[in-house]
This record gives structure tokens, C-alpha cells and sequence, in this order.
């Protein structure tokens, strides 16, 4: 009988271990599973609305990206390694030189432009590419002064890290925020999808950095050894569409899912979007990818879409020509195609829309000083079309 009581004894701490750990297990699950599900998009058909898109220019190699400047007209960037400026009648100028060598392959090339806060000052203009290097290639900004033709004193002011092999996702949107400093979104490169998770590269993240390449001091990850310090959030797939709210300041982003998974988000510091570990979508292969859709410590999308918009370019509408949608956000479509309005209420969407079906696949949504939108076509005679309302009979 002695015997049999310090068998149990000697038997008591593993019993304990394997109960901690049971309750450990449960209560990972209880806490996973209790993230509640994001809403997802009722795939609204194409509809009707007081609306037309006319071209006001046209003969573009894909345009990728738009910019307005103060005078009304526009840059515009073509992935074959081109910027132009097109005036305010839709006259196509020739292309600057001066721009940075892009690597034109695939989803690659010449891709996002922004104008400095201050360009009236400046007259800073910032660029987005695929910039080749050791490795392979990545996602770069580079900024130079506007000048007659063409672009003057051309500085690389970022650089993904690491440079890898392949032709797709390279994000690549870029925002001001309103303390000046700027947002670059990224891409996990198609292949390197665990990546998006390693907080020692940036490929897969959303940045953030000064106009001068250095590190605000601010950043969620400054202090930490052995992360990347521009990193602002992690865990993002291929973020194409980009916005800042008018009213809070804050970075929306719509990123491209596999199939099925698109996302909304409104990325903040630090924060852990969940790629390639959680998505609602599944791969190309129908094969699954990750854990699931939900997991505790990532966060779950504010919106998303499966079947898929594939986004690409977002502005938040402010404008006086529509005043019916004022604070939606615009996101443009590149599959099926299509204008996709968001109505709105704080961080929540109430309605989805979709125009101009036939329009083909856009790349880029701005809002022009004239408070009408205007859209990018991505073919290889690319478009920009100017929308504006139909007054009714």
C-alpha cells in the first residue's frame, strides 16, 4: 500500500503539468475563437448611378499612379518606367528624364507618385519602383525636385530589405500623414509570404519614415534589437490602395487577398494584420494557407471581400460635385472592374456600391481640385477618365 501511494505521489506533478496544459489549450481556443469575424461584402452587382466617365486623356502604357499638382494638372507614372505630366485640357506631355531605373517585370516597374506637403515650397516629388539590386529586386522611393522635363537631384530615400527573386507584390501606395511624415505600403513579394510575419525584413509591412529616409523616433518598433525600425504594421499581403481620413488623420488600406480575402484595414502601430498565418481566402490552389481566420494577438480586418475586387488606388471623397458622398471611400477595381464605393460610419461600413463596370481594370482613384474623380486604366493603351454627374431629366 506504501508503494502505491508514492507511485501517485511521483505521479501528481505530471498530472498537474498535463492539466495546466489542457486548460492552457482550452483557453487559447476559447480566446481564438471568440475573435469575432469581420463583415464580409454582399458582392453587390455593378448599379446605377447619376454618373458618367469620359476620357480626358488617353494612349497610356498602364498608368499605375496620379498625383495633382497645385495648378490642376496631374503626373502620372506608367509601369514601364515612365512619369508624364498631363495639363489640366488632358494634354499628354513627354516623359521627364531623370527617373529612377525600374525593373519592368510582371507587377514591377514604375509604380506610385506623391507630391510633397510643401511642393509649392519644394516642389519635391516622390516615386515608388521596383528597383533591382543584390538578390533580386524590391520595392524603392526615391525623391527629386519637379523641373523642366525633368526630374533634378534624385535620391533613393528607402529601400525594401531584403531584395528577392520574383515579379509580383510590390505594394508600393505612398501617403503623407498629416505630421509630414510618409507611409510606404508593401508587398510580401508572392513567393516570401512568411516573411510578412519577420520583423527583420520589410517585406510584407506598412512603413513609415521622414522625407528624408530617417526613422521617425516615434515608431512602434524603435527600440526593439533586431527589428526594422520604419516598420509601422506587419502582416499585409499586397497593399495596392491607400488613403489618409480626412477628418481623423488615420492610414486606411485595401490589400489584395489570394483567392478570396481582400481586406480593408486601418493599419495601426505596431499592430500584427495576420498574413499569411490567418486570411479569409485560400491560395490559388484551392489549398489552405495558415491557421485559419482568426487568431488570437492578430487583428481582424475591418471589411472583406471574397469573391475579390482586387483593389488597387483609394481616396477618401471630400468634394462638393458629389456631395451625396462625401466621406465614402473610392477603391478602384481590377477584377472584375469596376468604381467600389464604401459609405461609411467611423470605422465601419455601412453600404457597398459599384460603378462603371465597363470601365476595365483600375488602377487609380484620385479626387481632382475640381472635386471630380478621376480613374487610371490599366492596358496597355491605358486611360484616365474623368467621372461626372448626370443631371437627371
Amino acid at each position: 500500500m506504501p508503494g502505491m501511494f508514492e507511485q501517485a505521489r511521483r505521479n501528481r506533478p505530471v498530472r498537474q503539468a498535463a492539466t495546466r496544459l489542457a486548460i492552457a489549450t482550452l483557453t487559447a481556443a476559447i480566446t481564438t475563437s471568440s475573435v469575432a469575424q469581420a463583415p464580409r461584402s454582399p458582392t453587390p452587382q455593378a448599379s446605377e448611378a447619376p454618373i458618367r466617365a469620359t476620357i480626358f486623356a488617353k494612349g497610356l502604357e498602364h498608368p499605375w499612379g496620379l498625383a495633382f499638382l497645385p495648378d490642376g494638372s496631374m503626373l502620372v507614372t506608367e509601369r514601364a518606367g515612365r512619369l508624364r505630366l498631363i495639363d489640366k485640357h488632358g494634354n499628354t506631355g513627354k516623359p521627364f528624364a531623370g527617373v529612377p531605373q525600374a525593373q519592368v517585370t510582371g507587377q514591377g516597374g514604375l509604380l506610385d507618385v506623391a507630391i510633397s506637403p510643401t511642393f509649392a515650397q519644394d516642389r519635391l516629388v516622390y516615386l515608388s519602383y521596383a528597383e533591382p539590386g543584390e538578390g533580386g529586386a524590391g520595392t524603392a522611393v526615391a525623391r527629386a525636385q519637379l523641373g523642366e522635363g525633368k526630374l533634378d537631384d534624385l535620391r533613393v530615400i528607402w529601400r525594401q530589405v531584403p531584395k528577392v527573386s520574383g515579379p509580383n507584390h510590390w505594394g508600393s501606395r505612398l501617403v503623407f500623414a498629416r505630421d509630414g511624415t510618409l507611409f510606404i505600403t508593401t508587398g510580401d513579394r508572392f513567393s516570401h509570404r512568411e516573411r510578412a510575419q519577420d520583423l527583420s525584413t520589410t517585406i510584407g509591412k506598412v512603413v513609415r519614415i521622414n522625407t528624408d529616409g530617417s526613422i521617425p523616433q516615434d515608431n512602434p518598433f524603435v527600440k526593439r534589437d533586431g527589428v526594422r525600425p520604419e516598420i509601422w504594421s506587419y502582416g499585409h499581403r499586397n497593399v495596392q490602395a491607400a488613403a489618409l481620413h480626412p477628418q481623423t488623420g488615420q492610414l486606411w488600406t485595401v490589400e489584395h487577398g489570394a483567392r478570396g480575402g481582400d481586406e480593408l484595414n486601418h493599419p495601426e502601430a505596431g499592430k500584427n494584420y495576420g498574413w499569411p498565418v490567418i486570411t479569409y481566402g485560400v491560395d490559388y490552389s484551392w489549398a489552405k494557407i495558415g491557421e485559419g481566420q482568426a487568431k488570437a494577438g492578430m487583428e481582424q480586418p475591418v471589411y472583406y471581400w471574397d469573391p475579390v475586387i482586387a483593389p488597387s488606388g483609394a481616396t477618401f471623397y471630400t468634394g462638393d460635385a458629389f456631395p451625396e458622398w462625401r466621406g465614402s471611400l473610392f477603391i478602384g477595381s481590377l477584377r472584375p472592374g469596376a468604381l467600389v464605393r464604401l459609405a461609411m460610419n467611423g470605422d465601419r461600413v455601412t453600404a457597398e456600391e459599384r460603378y462603371l463596370a465597363d470601365s476595365g481594370r483600375i488602377r487609380d482613384v484620385a479626387q481632382g481640385p475640381d472635386g471630380l474623380l478621376y480613374l487610371l486604366t490599366d492596358e496597355a493603351n491605358g486611360r484616365i477618365l474623368k467621372v461626372v454627374p448626370v443631371k437627371s431629366k
